[in-house]
């Protein structure tokens, strides 16, 4: 697969905002529900958000439920993530891929190099 290319990242204050976005190929954007996964520091990547192909269905972790909001694009074949009232624990790489929306699981073995979120207390 083509990488997907992420970026929005930064530093932010607890209690902020910030909005990623991810510029995956049209061929995988197309075909697949999108996702993004979060890796903090000695921590294992985990499931953030995904939403289906079609747009209509949303899931969240459930530490992001309520704050963080995907959407997607399909003219411009991108995927973002606002993400509001910011939280230290935020603090991770960001990455997209494609999803597994029943296993939350990603499709692609390989990641692109994310955007690195980090909320200060």
């Amino acid at each position: 697969q083509v990488q997907p290319v992420e970026s929005g990242g930064g530093l932010v204050q607890a209690g902020g905002s910030l909005r990623l976005s991810c510029a995956a190929s049209g061929r995988t954007f197309s075909t697949f529900s999108m996702g993004w996964f979060r890796q903090a520091p000695g921590k294992e990547r985990e499931f953030v958000a995904a939403i289906r192909r079609s747009g209509g269905n949303t899931y969240y972790a459930d530490a992001v439920k309520g704050r963080f909001t995907i959407s997607r694009d399909s003219a411009k074949n991108t995927v973002y993530l606002q993400m509001n009232s910011l939280k230290p624990e935020d603090t991770a790489v960001y990455y997209c891929n494609a999803v597994n929306t029943f296993t939350k699981q990603p499709v692609y073995d390989d990641w692109g190099q994310g955007t690195q979120v980090t909320v200060s207390s």
